[in-house]
This record gives structure tokens, C-alpha cells and sequence, in this order.
């Protein structure tokens, strides 16, 4: 186990590129077993959770490799079925992207419930409606296996009851070879959905609005392999551009679609920091004394769930009154009671967090409860005065690659050390 130990007090300066998103790659890389050929995977994050995936997908029998550190090769011809033995799915949230695939490939499929960040009930009931709709049964045994199957899948409209960024690419997933056309209404409009729309056009598929809410499959024969890029992770990028902010800093961001960021942008400057775009690129700098605001996080193009808890920081270290309200997960605060353990003055529920701001963070040791505020931690080990320890930091390396490393390029006291036994 390692954990990362971070002397506060140092502004962030100098530039950083943003790799290929999280959250589009774990639905890209299980999507591709929907072809027989070989795909070929641009801009692929080296994170643990991909990591997870190309085990998964060596374990039922597809031929995976990475190519060099931003691609990897994905040949699933000789795959004859999408059973998940063993716990690995428990590992990730992204692993029930394989019950959509392997539905649409295969008619069935079979995995274990899967793991994630412990953030509140994550339910999959509107994964199952859509699977239903398409013409599958779906068993859930006692000891928490999924199975799906149907003896054909055939288009139909689907109304989801909430929006949800799983269901909607899930069901996509499987609709692929259905017969006929398949409406998905209330669909979710991220940009990770249009990006695995795009993967899955590129392979043959037809597939119309993603990033509307309605989203239109008509059932193809069959798809062949591609070579596709993902796109820059707005999330990574987000997480930046608020350190930036925290510790007054001045940086530029490369490699990024300043459109997904906007919702960032939008608060970051109603804040008082100063923004520059230059097409794929951003400089975010401190201009200001900044001035807290109100959040409330919403699915896209609202303000993004999985920046609650760094903006929470930046809030926390400000002087003044702010609310951050969850729209999105069901219990997204639970990490608050660490950065209290810094000082920080929040009152919060499951839903609903009202900061008082301090100027003054101090460094102690704290836990990564999850991928997100293990990023915010380390937000506030940068603002804070003295050392901060922070430990499971497993979770962090889920979703961010090199991050350290990154931060140490803008002049961030932060390393990373193997904690005693």
C-alpha cells in the first residue's frame, strides 16, 4: 500500500496535458467485443480500471495488448461468450458495460454485481427496463450474479425513468444487432455517451443523437474493427483547472475540449480567476480574491457529480458563505469528515453541504474514500499548511493517471511513499 504525503503552500504553475476520459474508455473497451476484427484504442488513460478491464477481457478469451502507453489492441474475434467467472467485476462500476455487449453479441450474457466507489445506492433497474424492452430476461441470484439472455433481441422505445449515463450506453449496447429500431428517450447527454456513439459508428453501427435525449439505433448485421481515439477527460481537466484555483496559481491546460469544461468555467470565472482559451487549450489564472459561490451539481451539461468534492475544497478554503447541493449521486459527502479533519467548517446531509469558508486548512492524515475526494484531498494537502498524509490512495489510481507526477510538473510538493506495515 502506498499513500501520498504533500507539503501545502506552493502555487501551481507551468502546463499539463490532459489524457484520453476516464469514463469513455471503460465503456469504449468493453463495447469493442461487439465486433469480430481488431479495434484498435487511442488515447487510452493507463489507470488502474482499464487495467481491471483488459483483465477481464483476457479472461473470457478476448486477444488484448497494449500497444504503448496511450493505445491498446483489442481483437475479440474468437470470443464465443461473455461469462465473467470470477470477482474481478467486483472491482469496477464500468464491468456492467459488459452485460449490455455481451447481450448484443451473444443474446446473453453473465456477470458478478459491480463495485465502484462506495457513493450512495448506485441501482441498475433502469439497465434491466432496457434489457427487458429489447427482448431479454434478466436473473439476479442470491449470490448477487446478473444474467441476461434472450433468444432474439428486437428495437423498441425506452423511457428512462431518470436519466442515467450506464443505462443509456448499456442499452445502446445491446441494440445494436436488434431487430428494428431502438428509441431511447431521457436519455443521458455526457460527452463519454457521444464518444462510445462515435466509437460505435466508426465499427459499422447506426447510431443517431447522442448528446440530444432521445437517442435512435437501428439494428446492423454485423460491425468490423476500427482504430478510434477517445476523447480528452474533462473530469482530469476540471480537477487542474480547480487546483489552480485553490493554491492561486497560474497554468496551462493542453489537450482538452474547452466546451465539456464549460460548466467549470462558468464558476471558476464567476469566482474572480481569470480564463484564456486557445482552441485545445486553457490558462486558468489567479487575478483576485476569490469570492465563494453556490453549486448545485446536475447530469451534463450541469455542473459535473464527480467535481462536487474538489469544488467543496476550493469552497472550504475560501472566506465566506457557499451550499453545494448533490443532484446526481445519493451520498456524496462522506469525505467531508476528512477535510474537517484539516479545519475545514462544513454542516452537510446526504444531499447538501453549507460551508462556512477558512482561509486556513492544516495538514493531518487523512483517507481517500473514493476515486473524487481522493482527488479534492489532494486539493487541500496543496492549500493547507504543513504535511498532509493521505492513504488508500488505490482509489485515486483508479481514475487519474500519473497524477503525482502531474502535479509535481506544476510545482506541487506531493510524492508518493509505501506505508509501513
Amino acid at each position: 500500500m502506498s499513500k501520498f504525503v504533500i507539503e501545502g503552500g506552493t502555487k501551481l504553475k507551468g502546463k499539463v496535458n490532459i489524457g484520453g476520459f476516464k469514463n469513455a474508455a471503460v465503456a469504449i473497451i468493453p463495447a469493442t467485443i461487439l465486433c469480430q476484427g481488431k479495434c484498435i484504442i487511442q488515447n487510452v488513460p493507463r489507470i488502474n480500471d482499464v487495467n481491471v478491464l483488459e483483465e477481464i477481457l483476457t479472461e473470457i478469451g478476448a486477444d488484448v495488448e497494449f500497444l504503448d502507453d496511450m493505445s491498446m489492441s483489442i481483437d475479440a474475434t474468437d470470443l464465443h461468450s461473455c461469462y465473467l467467472k470470477n470477482g474481478l467485476s467486483k472491482k469496477i462500476r464500468a464491468s456492467y458495460y459488459l452485460l449490455g455487449a455481451g447481450l448484443g453479441r451473444f443474446k446473453k450474457a453473465s456477470t458478478l454485481l459491480p463495485g465502484g466507489c462506495a457513493i450512495g445506492e448506485r441501482p441498475i433497474d433502469q439497465h434491466i427496463k432496457g434489457f427487458e424492452a429489447l427482448g431479454a430476461k434478466v436473473d439476479i441470484t442470491p449470490e448477487g450474479r446478473i444474467n441476461v439472455q434472450a433468444d432474439k433481441l428486437i428495437g423498441n422505445r425506452i423511457y428512462l425513468d431518470v436519466v442515467s449515463v450506464g443505462a443509456t450506453i448499456n442499452i445502446m449496447l445491446a441494440a445494436i444487432y436488434a431487430e428494428g429500431k431502438t428509441v431511447i428517450e431521457n436519455a443521458a447527454k455526457e460527452p463519454h455517451i457521444v464518444d462510445t456513439a462515435n466509437f460505435l459508428n466508426s465499427m459499422g453501427a447506426d447510431v443517431k443523437g447522442a448528446g440530444t435525449d432521445v437517442i435512435k439505433i437501428n439494428g446492423v448485421k454485423e460491425l468490423s474493427g476500427c482504430t478510434y481515439r477517445v476523447i480528452p477527460d474533462q473530469i482530469e481537466a476540471g480537477t487542474y483547472m480547480i487546483a489552480a484555483a485553490a493554491t492561486k496559481g497560474d497554468i496551462i491546460i493542453d489537450d482538452i475540449i474547452p466546451k465539456h469544461l464549460e460548466p467549470v468555467t462558468a464558476k471558476l470565472k464567476e469566482m474572480g480567476m481569470g480564463i484564456e482559451e486557445y482552441g485545445d487549450s486553457m490558462r486558468i489564472f489567479y487575478e483576485r480574491e476569490l469570492e465563494p459561490v453556490n453549486i448545485q451539481t446536475l447530469p451534463y451539461p450541469g455542473f459535473p457529480t464527480d467535481l462536487q468534492q474538489p469544488m467543496t475544497v476550493l469552497l472550504s478554503s475560501l472566506n465566506g458563505e457557499s451550499i453545494v447541493v448533490e443532484g446526481v449521486s445519493e451520498d456524496r459527502f462522506k469525505y467531508v469528515n476528512e477535510i474537517k479533519k484539516m479545519g475545514a467548517n462544513i454542516d452537510f446531509t446526504k444531499k447538501h453541504a453549507k460551508i462556512e469558508g477558512t482561509n486556513k486548512l492544516m495538514g493531518t492524515v487523512v483517507q481517500a474514500t473514493d476515486l473524487r475526494a481522493g482527488a479534492a484531498l489532494i486539493i487541500a494537502g496543496l492549500v493547507a499548511e504543513g504535511l498532509t498524509e493521505i492513504t488508500d490512495i488505490y482509489h485515486i489510481d483508479r481514475g487519474y493517471e500519473h497524477i503525482e507526477n502531474k502535479f509535481m510538473n506544476l510545482g506541487a510538493k506531493i510524492r508518493r511513499v509505501k506505508e509501513e506495515i
